[in-house]
């Protein structure tokens, strides 16, 4: 294993990773083991794609072998090359001397079991609007959907669009739609053309540089999801060194998070089809949302990992 360079991370010494021996990790569980000791021992965070420290360990032994997640434990117990251990405890190294999220490391993360592209021009995706596209928006199962027929919907627009990820899996999910996709970066669009040529969607999104509506002109849409900043000053401040890797700009919600929230409730309804809705992430920010806005008929939504962290509100709500 490579040395422990001499540096600092953030004012303090980096960790030094415990010497591994020649052939004492064999298998990819061996390396999985490894890591998560190493993750714990380090007091990583985990909120870019995965929660844990084993499923961040498995992401990143899975990405050095080029496997798939879905693959890791098919071949849990193979064996690994020598060149391939070599790889992994370097990815282990840097993980745990940079503290950068793991999907800088390695460039991509998965969404809805699709990979994406990322770099540090962009926030590494999480949101739970991807899970709630497929669970309240049509499909099999129509209980409880906002939208009945997916097919029916002709426009989508991504206020804040990132990598394009949600974009991406709004065209997939919508497939009649003409899908257009905002952000105020060059440098997020950069990658959000990136992965949308790499899914072969150039003719279906288009991608617009601006400040959230600015762009768009009179244009109307039967649905506009957001995942905008929302981080409070608080917030801001007690960030830890992952998430002060990604852009500020896609955190950075003003003093009490709400800044960008308002601006698109308020601009919203110009830019809504009569039948059409708004879905926005907001993380933990409920009970401030709906101090904020007591008139609106926000209907919150959860996910498998979430509970009150997404609104939907339909345009003739709005006003």
């Amino acid at each position: 294993m490579a040395k422990v360079a001499k540096k600092t991370v953030r004012g303090r010494a980096a960790p030094k990773l415990a010497k591994v021996g020649p052939g004492e990790l064999l298998t990819l569980l061996d390396f999985v083991r490894y890591a998560v000791s190493r993750f714990v021992e380090a007091k990583l965070a985990f909120a870019h794609g995965t929660t844990d420290p084993v499923a961040e360990a498995a992401f990143l032994v899975c990405e050095a072998l080029h496997l798939t997640p879905d693959q890791f434990e098919g071949f849990a117990h193979a064996r690994v090359t020598a060149a391939e251990g070599k790889t992994i405890l370097d990815l282990i190294h840097r993980r745990v001397t940079t503290r950068k999220p793991a999907a800088y490391l390695v460039n991509k993360i998965y969404m809805r079991g699709l990979p994406f592209y990322v770099d540090e021009r962009v926030i590494v995706p999480r949101s739970f609007i991807g899970e709630l596209l497929d669970s309240h928006f049509g499909g099999e199962d129509n209980a409880g959907s906002l939208i009945d027929d997916p097919t029916a919907v002709g426009r989508v627009l991504d206020l804040c669009t990132g990598s394009g990820c949600l974009a991406i899996l709004a065209a997939h999910h919508f497939p009649n739609a003409a899908v257009d996709a905002v952000d105020i970066s060059k440098g997020a669009l950069e990658v959000a053309a990136r992965n949308v040529r790499e899914y072969g969607l150039q003719h279906r999104i288009s991608l617009y540089r601006g400040d959230l509506f600015a762009p768009l002109g009179d244009n109307r849409y039967d649905l506009i999801i957001t995942n905008p900043p929302y981080v409070d000053a608080e917030g801001m401040a007690a960030l830890p060194p992952e998430c002060r890797a990604e852009p500020k700009i896609a955190f950075d919600g003003g003093a009490d998070g709400l800044d960008v929230v308002r601006r698109i409730l308020r601009e919203a309804p110009d830019h809504l089809t009569p039948d059409g809705g708004l879905i926005c992430e907001i993380g933990r920010g409920r009970e401030l949302v709906d101090e904020a806005f007591p008139e609106l008929p926000l209907l919150w939504l959860d996910t498998e990992d979430s509970e009150g962290e997404v609104f939907w509100i339909a345009a003739a709500d709005l006003g």
